[in-house]
């Protein structure tokens, strides 16, 4: 197993690239199910999360190919079932539910795995199901779906917790192929939906309102395979961001669309930081004293869940005190206990974070508990005295792609090692 040593307190300065969007990505390869035809993807991060995609549409019987970046899927002949070890290792695997079920009728996915970040039920997805006509069993831990003909309706998938983006995905999917019009209320407005669904119009179907609260989707008998180029990854463009906070002197965010992290730019504006935005790139200045803020998150457009532990990072050694709401998900703090083995000050109470700045932080042994938080304490360690060892950074590899070649290339010093190898270094 591999793990990261962050070598602390090395100036970041220069430009970085984004990659495509692995939220985007993951419905995208999911939604070539739909189709016979050949479908070619461009801009596909290389990532874990995509690996086991890529293995999951394979075993249904996809011919799979990819090369620097683009992958082609051809889902001529298809099966309708997944097997629990490949699925269980990602919760987005959920999303091939909605393409299977339009296209074949029928569905039997186990129930998903991914991230431990408190309760993520999919309960909105079957629900969602159920109104277009499909028959949901739970059994032996897997879902089983049956729908020989699925019929337009209006469904709501507005939660305890706001809306839902994989939900909205499943639905989406399943809808296009259904007989009438669908109506989605409550729909996630976040930028990856829009870019399923533009990908979707691609290949025939005939979809209204995606990125707003309302999509109206008409059903149509086929779609046909199309090519599409995926979106920035706005997320890890944010935590570039809050990377070049921490301990940037200058650096530019490139091919990333700004309009997708307004909220994250506006909140670092608010501590401080002078924020230079052209159409396609954002550079942040460290241009004087940090000041402390409050931050709730919210569905987009508002802060979004995955940049809280970053922020915590950044706030754990901002002077005075700093809070974080999570409304999305009230239990995604594991991070907390990892920052203060570092000197953080952080109080939880409820889903709020309460955060006082400390002059600085010193390394330690930590240990990455989801994917986000894996980021904060990279983030952490860019700016701690010393050595930070980060342990579980498959966790990380599921959604950065290069995170620490990158990051070297801007000036940090990170190496990736193996485990026995770590021990030796810290103790030499």
């Amino acid at each position: 197993m591999e793990k990261m040593l962050i070598h602390g307190r090395k100036p970041l300065q220069g430009t970085v690239k984004i990659s495509g969007s692995k939220n985007s990505s993951l419905p995208i390869l999911a939604a070539t199910l739909l189709t016979r035809g050949m479908c070619t993807i461009h801009r596909v991060p290389d990532l874990s999360d995509i690996h086991y995609m890529l293995t999951i549409l394979s075993t249904l019987g996809c011919e799979v190919e990819r090369a620097s970046g683009t992958v082609r899927i051809r889902a001529e002949n298809i099966r309708s079932e997944t097997p629990y070890d490949i699925v269980r290792k990602m919760r987005a695997s959920v999303c091939i539910l909605g393409p299977l079920l339009g296209r074949q009728g029928e569905a039997t996915v186990s129930l998903p795995g991914g991230c431990v970040i408190g309760d993520r039920p999919i309960d909105l997805h079957l629900r969602g199901f159920e109104a277009l006509g499909a028959t949901i069993r739970v059994q032996e831990g897997n879902i089983k779906a049956l729908a020989p003909h699925l019929k337009g309706s209006t469904i709501c998938l507005r939660g305890k917790q706001g809306t839902t983006v994989l939900g909205t995905d499943n639905i989406m999917m399943a809808a296009v192929l259904a007989d009438g019009i669908t109506v989605i209320d409550g729909a996630a407005e976040e930028p990856e939906v829009l870019d399923l669904a533009n990908f979707l119009i691609k290949m025939g179907a005939r979809i209204e309102g995606a990125g707003t609260a309302r999509i109206v989707i008409e059903g149509v008998k086929e779609l046909q395979g199309a090519e599409h180029e995926v979106i920035p990854d706005r997320i890890e463009a944010g935590t570039f961001l809050v990377a070049a906070a921490i301990f940037g002197q200058g650096i530019t965010i490139r091919q990333t669309l700004p309009e997708h992290l307004q909220s994250v730019t506006a909140a670092l504006k608010e501590a401080g930081f002078r924020i230079d935005i052209t159409a396609d790139a954002i550079t942040v200045n460290n241009n004087g004293r940090r000041r402390p803020i409050m931050i709730h998150t919210q569905p987009h457009p508002g802060f979004p869940t995955d940049m809280q532990a970053q922020m915590c990072a950044l706030l754990s050694t901002t002077e005075g005190l700093s809070k974080i709401t999570d409304n999305i998900f009230p239990q995604r703090f594991m991070h907390l206990a990892e920052l203060k083995r570092m000197g953080a000050d952080i109080e939880l109470e409820g889903a709020t974070a309460s955060i006082r700045g400390v002059s600085s932080l010193g390394a330690a042994p930590v240990m990455a508990s989801d994917l986000r938080a894996s980021a904060a304490l990279v983030l952490a360690g860019l700016q701690a005295d010393g050595i930070t060892e980060i342990n579980r950074v498959y966790h990380i590899d599921r959604g950065y792609e290069s995170i620490d070649e990158k990051l070297n290339s801007l000036g940090a010093h990170i190496e990736r090692i193996k485990s026995s190898s770590a021990k030796n270094r810290l103790g030499s």
